[in-house]
């Protein structure tokens, strides 16, 4: 398996300029390779630049200006230029299949954070000082940096990222030949409902919590961002409040996300530790929130009618706090390791549904909470309804994995059985 392991890193004074000197060159070689391609193309004669016109060119480049670009890992400058050569392989896919193009753009130095380092031993060195219990990485440059090293790193280190998030610098090591460490077996299959007013609701009837991180933080970042407001947008030079502003709305968001990340991870854990087979919708998140297209009216050109598009941001606000990508991502790869299945299934009309007879009807759905079957009567939540649907689709792959139980049968499964009867669909939960 390809894992990735992330550690923060303590570097000294010293070293947090050198490292905040690094991204500044690599940004610097990075627009310049830009430049060039650009100039290229603008030319008469239509050149096209390559990856590898411009990784020859990096010798003259280093011998040119040995206290700058001179300083740093060759690789790593050639990491910069296969970035910036990716970012237009993409633009000319997206150009042959229609899309909008999106053409590279420069970067500011406030958006180039990452610097990586193909491989290690080469400008970098994982665990530089094995002597020492302090973990420390050595990087060209820079000299060797305190590594908080909160577990254990397996397998085979590939590469080696030093990124910086805020005022923060992490390290992260891409490893493959990573060993799996599965969980002991629980016979037990479940499926799950992703919500807003519940992060998630199972197929046994219980709900977890959202626990709405953005809404939580919402006066002290609008406070943030009210102050950050009251600065020129556009600035050569930020004074010392200007940076300091903008510096505690990236602290907010940076908690922000973090606490996300670590919800994910947690419910992952838990999940996975008590089922075997876990059964999602597969969510199209970014379809889900996209903004609402304008409507023109016909009777007054220039004019448009309401769209809804006030009620749609604060659902995809709702959504996107509640991290349904992140936290499905963080399953799958937690699940792999752990030896388990997950099964992505259609989500349509899983919470129209009902799962006694199978009557599929806008008007089942009464309310975001509320589900009552037009066809038999049947009511209950609709959100443990729709993890019953979803668990139902996965019906065929689960056969094939896990060990059938005849004598016990899910009380709303349509045609076949489950290792375990779960709580009926409407009690409390």
């Amino acid at each position: 398996m390809i894992r990735a392991y992330k550690f923060l890193l303590r570097p000294t004074a010293r070293q947090i300029v050198a490292l905040g000197e690094m991204l500044r060159d690599h940004c610097s070689l990075y627009n310049g390779a830009l430049q060039e391609r650009r100039d290229a193309y603008r030319h008469v004669s239509k050149t096209t630049v390559h990856y590898g016109e411009q990784s020859v060119q990096l010798k003259e480049i280093r011998a040119f200006d040995p206290e700058r670009q001179g300083r740093w890992s060759f690789s790593s400058q050639q990491a910069t230029l296969r970035r910036l050569d990716k970012a237009f392989v993409a633009f000319f896919q997206r150009v042959r299949a229609g899309d909008t193009p999106g053409y590279p753009r420069f970067k500011g130095i406030g958006h180039f954070n990452t610097v990586v380092f193909p491989k290690d031993g080469d400008g970098c060195r994982w665990d530089a000082t094995p002597h020492d219990p302090q973990t420390r990485v050595r990087l060209q440059g820079i000299g060797h940096i305190r590594v908080h090293q909160h577990r254990p790193v397996r397998g085979r280190i590939k590469t080696i990222s030093v990124k910086r998030e805020g005022s923060r610098w992490y390290v992260a090591l891409a490893c493959d030949q990573v060993p799996a460490e599965p969980l002991p077996g629980t016979d037990v299959v479940i499926g799950i409902d992703m919500g807003v007013e519940h992060f998630l609701t199972t197929s046994d009837g219980e709900h977890i919590a959202n626990p709405q991180f953005l809404n939580a933080a919402a006066d002290e970042l609008a406070e943030a961002q009210r102050h950050l407001a009251s600065f020129p947008r556009r600035t050569r030079q930020r004074s010392k409040k200007h940076r300091a502003a903008a510096h505690k709305v990236t602290r907010i968001y940076s908690k922000i996300r973090r606490q996300r990340l670590d919800h994910a991870h947690k419910t992952a854990l838990a999940l996975l530790r008590d089922y075997d087979v876990i059964a999602h919708e597969r969510l199209n998140t970014a379809g889900m929130t996209r903004t609402p297209k304008i409507k023109p009216d016909p009777e007054q050109p220039g004019s448009f009618l309401p769209n809804g598009t006030a009620a749609k941001a604060g659902l995809n606000r709702s959504i996107l706090d509640a991290g349904w990508g992140v936290f499905l991502a963080v399953l799958a790869n937690k699940a792999e390791s752990a030896g388990r299945s997950v099964i992505a299934v259609d989500p349509r009309n899983t919470s129209r549904t009902c799962p006694c007879c199978g009557h599929t009807a806008q008007e089942n759905r009464i309310t975001q909470a509320k589900f009552a079957c037009t066809a038999c009567g049947f009511a209950a939540n609709a959100d443990h309804v729709a993890a019953t649907n979803v668990l139902n689709r996965a019906g065929l792959a689960l056969c094939n994995v896990a060990k059938p139980r005849p004598q016990e049968a899910h009380a709303f499964t349509l045609g076949w059985s489950h290792v375990r009867t779960p709580r009926p669909v409407g009690a409390a939960g």
